[in-house]
């Protein structure tokens, strides 16, 4: 089609000639609404920017102090699960109070005990280590 043959036609429907690929031989273009045509990409690029938000994983800490009981033990590790399951990245913190920290070997097979409660269902990333008065390991899902 003739690009004045074009031209007439995009504006007796009122609506606007775009060039699509200028490089092609003949020139492409397309008969569009150009407004409509902007918002429609601006809402896909929208829906777009909202999944990859969606997707990035988040960092969530759980602090467990050497002293803690089975029971409270189980219940934070069913926590540390959820985090799990929604496919956010956990650290665990061991945390050391007053002369705890002469019992590091302590907090290290608790760190350990927690690790195992998980069923091997993580990956552990990198080893753990100490940050002041803290031990902590990062975990995620398989």
């Amino acid at each position: 089609m003739s690009s004045s043959a074009a031209l007439k036609i995009a504006k007796e429907s009122n609506v606007d000639l775009v060039e699509i690929a200028a490089n092609a031989n003949p020139p492409v273009v397309k008969i569009i609404d150009w407004d409509k045509y902007q918002y429609q990409k601006m809402k896909e690029e929208a829906k777009n920017r909202k999944k990859a938000r969606e997707k990035q994983s988040e960092l969530k800490q759980m602090k467990v102090g050497l002293k803690i009981s089975d029971n409270d033990l189980n219940i934070k590790v069913r926590k540390i699960k959820g985090f799990l399951e929604d496919g956010d990245r956990v650290k665990i913190m061991v945390v050391f109070r007053g002369r705890e920290m002469a019992h590091k070997e302590i907090g290290q097979a608790l760190l350990d005990k927690i690790i195992n409660l998980l069923d091997n269902e993580v990956i552990v990333e990198g080893k753990p280590q100490f940050n002041g008065r803290n031990l902590s390991v990062g975990i995620r899902k398989k």
